[in-house]
């Protein structure tokens, strides 16, 4: 096959797996139009139709959806194959792209990767922070980092972090008339701080648990966020109660800004691992960031 119908076709699986012109354009690096181009002369070539195009989306054709899954994993293959040369070096090099949490690439991937860099010059770290859950496959992620519980099944997880709790919390002055909440069916009473999921677009239903009970009680309150730092700071300012990861509010329990309740209706529960797919062949830089992150007791 001529070399340039190679480019071609890699030309057009960029654009099938983006579903786009402009973002496989600037994926590759050339202009839309000739990326257009590209793919046009290919599909003349071949004298069939491989993407749908529309103003608002591009998708392919059935030829193009076959091409691009038997076409697709090969050169796929050819690209982790072509990665694991890097074994041969005398240090591991190569590229590594994460999804994660705002708090985990905060609390947990920048401090290991703080500590790996300096001692693995060619190795670089793409990190892209997302509050929803990521399809790491769909999305060409190397591995994502969530919760535990938010895991795929079909997906190998590295544990990376501690066991983490919720805590209910708010500020003294909120208290300052009102009695504590004593189970979670008071929390009805009170003025509760909502977050809006960012991966279904739902309120967060709190969630407790005692004595193999689980419950979860959808709260009313004036304020909704998308974002817990923003929910902290409500809490503080004494706009009601918050349910949040401890770690989230530990320098405001600390210092008495905020008080807790309702901690023996909240468990700990699995913490932060790094998810990656199964048949992924791991490169040495991607295993050592794996052993870098991985936690120990």
């Amino acid at each position: 096959m001529p070399r340039e119908n190679v480019n071609d076709i890699l030309a057009f699986l960029a654009v099938a797996k983006e579903r786009s012109f402009t973002k496989a354009a600037a994926k590759l690096g050339v202009s839309q139009s000739a990326l257009s181009h590209t793919v046009r002369a290919l599909e003349e070539r071949l004298g069939i139709r491989l993407l749908t195009r529309t103003t608002r989306k591009v998708s392919p054709t059935e030829a193009g959806e076959r091409l691009l899954k038997t076409v697709g994993p090969r050169f796929d293959e050819i690209e982790a194959e072509l990665a694991a040369l890097t074994e041969l070096r005398d240090k591991p090099a190569g590229n590594i792209r994460i999804t994660t949490s705002e708090h985990a690439a905060k609390t947990i991937l920048w401090p290991a990767v703080a500590r790996l860099l300096p001692e693995y010059p060619d190795v670089s770290i793409e990190t892209v922070v997302e509050s929803g859950l990521t399809d790491i496959v769909a999305e060409r992620y190397d591995a994502g980092i969530r919760l535990g519980e938010q895991v795929a099944k079909d997906m190998i997880a590295v544990r990376i972090g501690p066991e983490m709790r919720m805590a209910v919390v708010g500020a003294p002055s909120y208290f300052v008339g009102r009695p504590q909440p004593r189970s979670p069916q008071d929390l009805t009473s009170h003025q509760c701080i909502n977050l809006r999921l960012p991966t279904y677009g739902g309120l967060y239903a709190w969630e407790f648990e005692k004595g193999g009970r689980e419950l979860k009680v959808r709260v009313e309150g004036q304020l909704v966020f998308n974002n817990p730092n923003l929910i902290v700071q409500a809490a503080t300012a004494g706009f009601g109660l918050a349910s949040l990861p401890e770690d989230n509010v530990r320098e405001q329990l600390a210092d008495g800004r905020l008080v807790r309740v309702l901690g023996d209706w909240c468990p700990p529960f699995p913490g932060y691992h790094l998810y990656f797919p199964s048949r992924r062949q791991s490169s040495p830089a991607f295993t050592l960031l794996v052993d870098a992150l991985r936690y120990r007791e």
